[in-house]
């Protein structure tokens, strides 16, 4: 009992220091051209993804506490959530919870880069994402599987022929993160060409690239 005590009353600390850091760094432009740009977290604090890498490095990787922070209805909270999440304890059922639960491309595109790719079980899971109709998760598993490949991962040809279909149907009207996607993780699988080779360095559509990201599905 004393121990659960402890722990609890180190996460609500930990919680008001890390919303303490938020309110000092809020954004106010950045806070309301996402809101006009269709953010829809019920709080929105306008500060960018590096800044808030920083913000998590002043804290411990804790998988409770990513948890807590994820379930706030904060965007801020959510993308930090991802960031203290330890690798090593983000289970595929966790998983797939997560990137169904996301509301931005934003939020998927980070959940993608830190925590899913790196897993044994990313590519099973970006497959069966990719396959699906949620629109969010078939981002999150385009941009796992793009990751993957210029990390120099190789996919089987039967693999690489399924994404192919995948893409040969996707609509014109798809949501532009996804197009985007789609074409990085195809060109991807065919190997850079001369002026892309400078930018196979693992990352695909990353959060901090301007890329729409308040667009909403």
């Amino acid at each position: 009992m004393e121990e659960n005590t402890i722990d609890t009353n180190w996460m609500d600390e930990t919680i008001r220091n890390i919303k303490k850091e938020l309110r000092a760094n809020m954004n106010g432009i950045a806070s309301s051209q996402m809101r006009r740009g269709g953010m829809p977290h019920h709080v929105v604090w306008g500060i960018e993804l590096p800044r808030l890498r920083n913000i998590a490095a002043e804290f411990p990787r804790d998988r409770r506490l990513g948890q807590r922070l994820w379930s706030e209805n904060v965007r801020e909270s959510q993308l930090l959530g991802i960031l203290l999440t330890p690798p090593q304890e983000f289970l595929p059922e966790v998983a797939d919870i997560w990137v169904h639960e996301a509301r931005t491309p934003e939020a998927v595109s980070l959940l993608a880069m830190e925590l899913i790719s790196p897993q044994p079980w990313a590519t099973d899971m970006a497959f069966r994402w990719i396959a699906g109709t949620h629109e969010l998760a078939s981002l999150c598993g385009w941009l796992t599987i793009c990751r993957l490949l210029r990390q120099g991962n190789k996919l089987m040809p039967r693999s690489e022929a399924e994404l192919r279909d995948h893409a040969s149907v996707l609509s014109a009207n798809a949501p532009l993160p996804l197009r985007k996607a789609v074409m990085q993780t195809i060109e991807a699988m065919e190997g850079p060409t001369p002026n892309q080779s400078a930018r196979r360095t693992g990352e695909c559509s990353p959060p901090e690239a301007q890329m729409d990201i308040q667009s909403i599905f």
